[in-house]
């Protein structure tokens, strides 16, 4: 495939040393990506030693401000025509983002947004139990009055264009609704990819709830704000 204009892969990363690694070399095999770049967020352990060894690029956050935040600052660093984020704990399943590249560089929309398979049909230790992915549904139903199974997956593709329009960006976790709630109210297209990745999932433990718990407060928020700049 023929791609016109540069394809920049962002992976935002916060204490991923163990998966990191797998997930660039799985990104590396991929033609279509002209630069992968890291953004350390302010990791606590040996994440940022670890990138330095991948022969990429990096943009290294002298504290952790939150997911949104990293993808921000890569978004106003970079020059790109296409700009993927991708999560760094994909491991070596991070070659599929491949699948996610062709439909917009092709034409077939503006954005692609990976679709993983259901919990249930996974053979990993469950996670929670829905609540916050089902607050992300109904929110970005109620502002666009489109339901889109894929508004919390981090591992997406945009046309510049379609970025150049977003002008909210929190910094935490509610970025990807909020990135797709403007991406459908602007007019643009988005196109669900079914994949077969790996990611960490959290655990029904304290850690887990917690985890979920700072998710479902942030993307709250995020939906207060958008209603509030409405």
């Amino acid at each position: 495939m023929e791609k016109k204009g540069r394809l920049v892969c962002v992976v935002p990363v916060y204490n991923e040393a163990d998966l990191i690694v797998n997930t660039v070399e799985g990104l590396k095999k991929i033609e279509l990506i002209d630069e992968i770049v890291v953004v350390n967020d302010g990791s606590k352990d040996n994440t940022l030693d670890v990138v330095k060894t991948l022969n990429i690029s990096i943009i290294d956050l002298d504290k952790n401000y939150g997911k949104g935040h990293a993808m921000k600052k890569a978004i106003d660093t970079l020059e790109y025509d296409y700009i993927a984020f991708i999560d760094g704990d994909l491991g070596e399943t991070s070659i599929q983002v491949e699948s996610l590249i062709l439909p917009v560089i092709n034409g077939e929309a503006d954005v692609s947004i990976a679709k993983f398979p259901k919990r249930s049909d996974m053979t990993h230790t469950k996670g929670g139990f829905g609540g916050v992915r089902a607050l992300a549904k109904k929110g970005v139903y109620f502002f666009t009055k489109k339901e889109i199974d894929t508004s919390l997956s981090g591992q997406r593709v945009y046309k510049k264009e379609v970025i150049d329009k977003i002008d909210y960006i929190p910094d935490r976790y509610g970025i990807e609704v909020a990135m797709t709630i403007q991406t459908i109210n602007n007019g643009f297209s988005i196109i669900e990819i079914p994949v077969t990745m790996n990611h960490r999932y959290s655990q029904r433990n304290l850690k887990g709830f917690i985890h979920r718990g700072k998710q479902f407060r942030d993307i709250l928020k995020t939906f207060i704000t958008m209603y509030l700049r409405r």
